[in-house]
């Protein structure tokens, strides 16, 4: 005899928000915030597991102060650098910050209000009607008004991605000019791919070092671990103390959401800056803006970055994929063309078009046009 489990009792509400990570609960905040007259429900079956990740962006001020309790690490100053040098670059309106993933999440779940429930349960399926949606979790059937998708998505064989692995440290000597965030040292091994080390220094002493590649497939990841032990060994650090590890996959190229029929926020939607995997502050705007449409009973997701960005963005990776060896010159060339303000401005979407120029004028002309005619 077969056994069927059967919800006898379905649980209306508004919104349904499938994940509770950066996405889910940042709109679930805004909504929060806003105080939005609808009941939602986060459906997150891992939400008391909070996984320690680095999540990086550029603030100003106001946002600094918003999410202080979050705040690991501030950097004014921020650098690439290569065999041939270094650029350096500082903003008075933008800091560089990095953010512990754990805290933030915590910030945010502090923030819900009564009409906002966790239900920690996992979606098992998603069924849309004329009406409604019908959502099966565990063994409770909910149905929603709106749904929004924000669980992982998958990448396309072949697609260009950033992976990488990398490890907190507190090491026995301070290091000098720890107060600047090194963003890219290409002077690593590039025979595999487009390869640099991210150090984020939150003190003289305690570091977070990345091992960063962009390329179409990824390594082992004893490979990170050894090429982050050859650039601590090259300049001498000696490690007191591993701290924790972290690996990571950005897509840089179009994904391929869960389920296609219902809606997606955050790194589903697209939310993630193809030619340089910064997503914390698209997906923030995406749940500020969504929530204020909510308000005024506009439910359509809004567009996380502009087409005309994400062609940009495509031709640029095209470029790296094709010409992989002058992907290190590409940055540092877009790099020494905008000053701190601009670099920052950039960086979070918001180039003037005189920042447009000025990158475009440092880019080499010919690969650029040619995979311009094949986009």
């Amino acid at each position: 005899m077969s056994h069927c489990r059967v919800s006898l009792v379905s649980l209306a509400i508004d919104i349904a928000i499938i994940g509770g990570g950066n996405a889910g609960l940042s709109l679930a905040s805004e909504l929060s915030r806003l105080r939005v007259a609808k009941t939602v429900c986060i459906f997150e079956p891992a939400y008391k597991i909070k996984k320690e990740l680095h999540w990086s962006l550029w603030t100003n001020e106001n946002q600094r102060q918003t999410l202080k309790h979050a705040i690991k690490g501030n950097w004014s100053q921020w650098k690439l650098v290569d065999y041939s040098g270094s650029v350096i670059r500082e903003s008075s309106s933008h800091d560089y910050t990095c953010l512990s993933s754990a805290k933030y999440l915590s910030l945010c779940e502090r923030q819900l209000s009564g009409k906002i429930r966790i239900i920690p349960k996992g979606v098992e399926s998603v069924k849309k009607t004329s009406r409604q949606y019908i959502i099966e979790a565990g063994d409770q059937s909910f149905t929603a008004n709106n749904v929004y998708d924000s669980r992982p998505p998958s990448v396309r064989p072949n697609s260009l991605m950033q992976h990488f692995l990398g490890v907190e440290v507190n090491i026995k000597k301070p290091m000098s000019a720890w107060q600047i965030a090194t963003l890219m040292d290409f002077r690593v091994n590039q025979t595999r791919g487009l390869h640099f080390m991210y150090v984020l220094p939150f003190s003289s002493t305690h570091l977070l070092i990345e091992s960063t590649m962009i390329s179409q497939s990824l390594e082992p990841q004893n490979w990170y671990r050894n090429a982050i032990e050859r650039w601590l060994a090259e300049r001498e650090i000696i490690v007191e103390s591993y701290l924790s590890e972290e690996v990571g996959v950005i897509p840089m190229d179009e994904v391929v959401p869960c389920d296609k029929t219902i809606p997606t926020i955050g790194v589903a939607s697209g939310a993630l800056r193809r030619s340089s995997g910064y997503g914390f502050s698209y997906i923030q705007d995406q749940a500020f803006r969504l929530a204020q449409q909510i308000n005024q009973h506009n439910y359509d997701v809004p567009e996380p970055i502009s087409k005309r960005i994400v062609l940009m963005d495509t031709i640029f990776n095209r470029v790296l994929t094709e010409y992989p060896e002058i992907g290190p010159s590409l940055f540092m060339k877009m790099a020494q063309a905008l000053n701190g303000e601009q670099f920052a401005r950039f960086m979070l979407g918001k180039a003037t078009p005189s920042d447009w120029i000025r990158v475009v004028a440092a880019m080499p002309k010919v690969p650029f046009l040619k995979q311009l005619f094949h986009v």
